[in-house]
């Protein structure tokens, strides 16, 4: 059996500074108190919230502080995300950090939360990095997963878990919820959804399960989530089905179909008549 345990930390956090000394606080405790545990999760931005103002070049002197926090305690460390700055722009970027201290993996937020996440660039590229001896692990953040694109070419490229740090503070939590089962059920994977808690976020976190199955769904406030990955598991659902039923990433493989949307330089007529992307105006 190939199991991994993680904790998700759904931090009290104030935002606007540097809560990086909390913050290693917090993984320090995690690492005193279950040993067993092999990677921690933050929630999106969770160092400095989202205030673009802190964005730092990468490498910088933050990640090389969680790679050095990564080391000292033996973990893989998702720091959530942190602003980074790259010439002239500013993305969302989450980095992954070895037990050895290396940078193993970084990623920038392809779906940025516009049109209120004001300046921030989108990334391009899907993100998928190993763990030697369990699975494959990809990259997600926020926004991202209400574009079921994302995840699909993430498992496509061999993603079982979907690592997944959130900073929502709005009455969509809720519908965020059904979206993290949801893509878990469709791709048969992992949902590793970790919000903050106030006063930055709402909390309620979710780990999902290959078949949409809610392993563990947080309230708002602090809280650890440990919990285990059973990679052979997701392997079983995969080539047998949830409960022996749908094989959806068989049938995706299987059935060519190509769909319009995709097509190169292909327009909605009726999405483009949805207008401007741009903040909701006043009802006359």
């Amino acid at each position: 059996m190939t199991v991994m345990s993680i904790a998700g930390l759904q931090l009290t956090l104030p935002a606007n500074q540097n809560n990086f000394t909390a913050i290693a606080s917090q993984v320090r405790n995690v690492k005193k108190r279950f040993p067993h545990v092999t990677m921690v999760v933050l929630s999106e931005l969770a160092t400095f919230g989202p205030a673009p103002r802190y964005a730092e070049t990468l490498p910088g002197e933050t990640e090389s502080r969680y790679a050095q926090l990564a080391k000292e305690t033996q973990l893989w460390l998702v720091n959530g995300s942190l602003f980074e700055r790259a010439e002239d722009r500013v993305y969302n970027t989450t980095s992954v950090l070895s037990p050895e201290g290396d940078v193993v993996a970084r990623y920038r937020k392809m779906f940025p939360f516009l049109p209120y996440e004001e300046g921030i660039s989108a990334g391009t590229q899907p993100c998928v990095f190993n763990i030697p001896g369990a699975g494959n692990i990809g990259l997600s953040i926020c926004y991202d997963m209400w574009f079921p694109e994302t995840i699909r070419a993430l498992c496509w490229e061999g993603a079982e878990v979907i690592v997944h740090p959130t900073l929502t503070n709005t009455v969509d939590r809720d519908t965020e919820l059904s979206i993290a089962r949801s893509n878990a059920a469709v791709n048969q994977c992992y949902m590793v959804d970790i919000n903050a808690a106030s006063p930055m976020g709402v909390g309620r976190s979710i780990i999902a399960g290959p078949g949409g199955e809610v392993i563990h769904q947080s309230v708002s406030e602090h809280d650890v989530i440990v919990f285990d990955v059973d990679f052979d598991y997701v392997r079983q659902v995969r080539e047998r089905g949830w409960q022996g039923l749908g094989q959806p990433l068989k049938s995706f493989r299987d059935h060519v179909i190509s769909y319009p949307q995709y097509v190169e330089g292909a327009r909605s007529v009726a999405l483009d008549a949805l207008g401007p992307l741009r903040k909701p105006q006043k009802l006359a």
